[in-house]
């Protein structure tokens, strides 16, 4: 899966063309989740508080 972004030790990763809804991968600290564009979680967790809430921005 590409990467499209790389900060404070977290991952970004997409498809275009992967099934609705919008969405990104992000990895942190072994932790992984889904996130729609709106930046509500769709399954996982990163396991960290903190980085859910940088992705999320």
């Amino acid at each position: 899966m590409p990467e499209i972004s790389r900060f404070f030790g977290i991952i970004i990763r997409m498809f275009h063309d992967e099934q609705n809804p919008p969405h990104f991968h992000a990895e942190y600290a072994g932790g992984k989740a889904v996130f729609h564009f709106r930046g509500n979680i769709i399954k996982g967790d990163l396991k960290s508080r903190t980085a859910t809430r940088l992705v999320r921005e």
